[in-house]
């Protein structure tokens, strides 16, 4: 049986507090840069669950399907990931980006950042707000 996620004021909380500041900074400019997604805590991709905002139906090349996150937020025990999951003819949005978003490390659709004052906020929610037009990584499939 699946392991039940807690609700994500249970989330929050049980976060240590300074991470739980910045988690929780992050989710508040989320909100406010895509107020129609709705948050949820999800499983994520390693051992802790992920802030998941929106939804977007995925198709991979192997034929694998399956609904993923437009938005994600985490809060590792290194850094703090912020996925942005768009891609366009143009290539990834967080990519083609990166060196606008302070002192990140990026992949292609996930900023990793050591503390707040890292992250160039207005500009990953920037790229949050044009997520939400461009509706996720099936936007050229």
């Amino acid at each position: 049986m699946p392991k039940k996620l807690p609700t994500l004021a249970k989330f929050l909380a049980a976060l240590p507090a300074d991470r739980r500041d910045t988690v929780t900074a992050v989710h508040k400019a989320i909100r406010k840069a895509a107020p129609k997604l709705a948050p949820a805590v999800m499983s994520g991709m390693g051992p802790s669950p992920i802030i998941g905002y929106g939804k977007y139906r995925y198709r991979s090349a192997s034929g694998r399907e399956g609904d993923w996150f437009l938005i994600g937020l985490s809060a590792g025990t290194k850094y703090y990931s912020l996925h942005i999951c768009v891609l366009d003819k143009d290539g990834y949005l967080v990519e083609r980006n990166a060196a606008k978003l302070g002192k990140v490390k990026t992949g292609r659709s996930c900023i990793n950042f050591n503390k707040l004052e890292d992250l160039k906020l207005d500009v990953a929610m920037g790229l949050v707000k044009q997520a939400v037009k461009t509706g996720g990584m099936n936007a050229i499939a």
